[in-house]
């Protein structure tokens, strides 16, 4: 599977949970996530990779994905569904 492949479905199972997300196609600043999500009043900054390329994160995407985290947002990176859904329990169980 292609890393837009990998993006689609974890687009699809955050809007499924009612998050505002967007996938990222063009940013007028280098280095920003691949989705950019918004859940129950969470900022979340996702960086997808293919399970063969997960290990080559950028030095910056990886300082872009501090700031987030820095700024009091969640962010990470993911190739599967399940690789966020730590990140929407937490919220989840925050918010209950």
């Amino acid at each position: 599977m292609k890393e837009q492949d990998y993006q689609k479905k974890i687009v699809k199972a955050l809007e499924a949970k009612g998050a505002y997300v967007v996938k990222v196609v063009a940013a007028t600043k280098k280095g920003v996530p691949d989705i950019l999500a918004c859940y129950k009043g969470h900022f979340i900054a996702i960086e997808v990779k293919t399970p063969t390329t997960r290990s080559n994160v950028s030095k910056l995407q990886d300082y872009n994905l501090d700031l987030v985290s820095e700024a009091g947002g969640i962010s990470g990176i993911a190739v599967e569904v399940d690789d966020i859904m730590p990140f929407i329990r937490e919220i989840d169980n925050d918010n209950s």
